[in-house]
């Protein structure tokens, strides 16, 4: 799923100025990420409410990031929209530019910060496991991807900074690396790490549109 974080409130107002708001929220990944579910979307109407900024109406697409459904509920909001200065978008960034494709006659604003795509661990607790790089190695690594989990994205770690299985970068992260030696090891598998990857080729991630 698509992780993401709501921005802060003085952020938010100073986007949407003086207003009036339309808010959109996500059915999906937004709204298990607490940050643009029903609930939340309520809340930000009472904020800028609070704070004399008129919101003209709301709407929770099923989800943000469906063109076709979008276009077909939208259109039942119309006027809300049509009498509003700013829409925001309190969804992942796909589902903000989604909307602004549809919606080309009032700015459209984005209420979140799109993170990752991860992993619920529990309720309201997501892993980074995926930057949709568009060559997937896991089978180089036991079933985890290095370029998502190290905050270096090294291919041949661990880095010299590894302090007691910990990340330099963030030392309340497990390093990956580690986690990776330990998982090879238990396989007998140990071989692998002696093999130097060469460096990632980025162009792969340059996918543009897929058809099916």
């Amino acid at each position: 799923m698509i992780i993401t974080r709501q921005k802060k409130i003085d952020c938010i107002l100073d986007l949407v100025s003086e207003g009036p708001v339309f808010i959109v929220g996500c059915s999906e990944c937004a709204t298990l990420c607490k940050t643009g579910g029903e609930e939340e979307v309520i809340k930000m109407k009472n904020a800028l409410e609070d704070k004399n900024i008129k919101v003209t109406g709301w709407i929770i697409l099923d989800p943000a990031c469906h063109f076709l459904n979008d276009k077909r509920l939208l259109k039942d909001c119309q006027e809300k929209i049509n009498n509003a200065n700013k829409v925001l978008v309190l969804a992942c960034g796909n589902g903000v530019q989604t909307v602004a494709e549809i919606i080309d006659n009032v700015e459209v604003i984005p209420g979140t910060d799109t993170l990752f795509l991860g992993e619920i661990k529990r309720i309201s607790n997501f892993e980074k496991r995926c930057e949709m790089c568009g060559e997937c190695i896991q089978e180089l690594f036991s079933g985890i991807c290095p370029i998502a989990r190290c905050p270096k994205a090294m291919l041949n770690g661990p880095c010299g900074g590894t302090i007691k299985g910990k990340c330099e970068v963030n030392k309340d992260l497990d390093c990956v690396w580690i986690i990776i030696y330990n998982r090879l090891k238990e396989k007998n598998q140990l071989d692998r790490l002696k093999i130097i990857q060469k460096p990632k080729d980025w162009s792969k991630s340059g996918e543009m549109k897929q058809e099916i």
